[in-house]
């Protein structure tokens, strides 16, 4: 113990709580937290019931309450939760829902990579053994897939799975280099999050958390938050391609990316050109047919040799040990 603080190895920790309308389970998360936890910071995201009310009636000391007074999302709430762990002084700031999904039992698990120095980010992942999520829907297993390989891509954590996983752990040196103004505050937040760490390099990750499913109510409509993801993936993918490999160190998978795709797009005008003038009784020469493929499958090489050497650049832990 430090002065008046519990040190969960050498580092005091908060959790951030975002809830929203969770009156019934808000009290038995903050009940259930571990000892070592020195802050709970519950973020009362514009709340329509008794969710303020009920955390505080929970009686627990550590919890300091913020209430907004509109609805900003998950990830406005849970960037105001990390905000406040850094003002109060803490090494670590986890993300725990107010929804009870998150089994506080795991949470040494999430912190050991971060104490021991191998990660400055941890996350849990549901999809570490078939039984680990045996009481998920079927519907949200294939949508996590889906969304895994794609948030792969964008966010150039390839060794890292579940994005949709808002059970993490960052310690502060990552905390305070990240522009949390930045990152998407709706139902991307986790996904946009790991695209804004990727370009810092910050060292990342997964730990085998299994969910835990009970009485919560989920707000996600689901017509209207695939399409806006996928659309901030696509965005996020540009912004780290260019900031990651062309800004701030112009990378040889610049280049690799930026020959492939304009390869590529040369051959597809040049495939256009020889159909239309072979529409017909005419036929078109082995010089047009070669000048129409070559320049794509040699751009779809290059393109290939791009993300070889981005998945060798994804920081894991062995990368952030030496």
């Amino acid at each position: 113990m430090r002065g008046f603080f519990f040190v969960y190895q050498n580092m005091r920790v908060a959790v951030v709580v975002p809830a929203y309308n969770e009156e019934k389970l808000i009290a038995r998360t903050i009940s259930t937290m571990p000892d070592f936890a020195d802050h709970i910071v519950v973020i009362d995201d514009a709340s329509s019931d008794e969710t303020a009310s009920e955390a505080i009636a929970a009686g627990d000391p550590r919890m300091v309450l913020i209430r907004h007074e509109d609805n900003t999302g998950v990830g406005g709430a849970v960037c105001d939760g990390h905000l406040e762990a850094l003002r109060l002084g803490c090494d670590v700031s986890v993300v725990m829902a107010g929804d009870g999904q998150m089994d506080p039992a795991y949470l040494p698990a999430l912190l050991a990579p971060i104490c021991d120095g191998t990660a400055l980010f941890t996350k849990a992942n549901r999809f570490y053994s078939r039984d680990s999520y045996r009481g998920m829907p079927k519907y949200r297993i294939l949508g996590n897939i889906i969304l895994s390989f794609m948030t792969k891509l964008a966010s150039g954590y390839w060794h890292l799975f579940d994005p949709q996983n808002g059970y993490t752990a960052i310690h502060r040196t990552a905390l305070e280099r990240l522009n949390l103004d930045r990152v998407a505050k709706d139902y991307s937040f986790e996904n946009d999050l790991l695209i804004n760490l990727n370009i810092l390099r910050i060292p990342a990750c997964d730990v085998p958390i299994p969910a835990v499913y009970g009485s919560e109510v989920s707000t996600m409509r689901m017509h209207k938050v695939i399409p806006a993801l996928i659309a901030q993936l696509a965005r996020g993918t540009g912004r780290r391609v260019v900031l990651k490999y062309v800004v701030f160190s112009f990378s040889p998978i610049a280049l690799l990316l930026l020959a492939g795709l304009c390869l590529i797009a040369f051959g597809g005008v040049a495939s256009t050109w020889v159909l239309i003038h072979t529409l017909g009784p005419a036929s078109a020469s082995a010089g047009s047919v070669l000048l129409a493929s070559l320049p794509i499958l040699t751009g779809i090489h290059f393109l290939i040799g791009a993300l070889m050497l981005d998945i060798q650049e994804s920081p894991d832990r062995r990368a952030a040990t030496v």
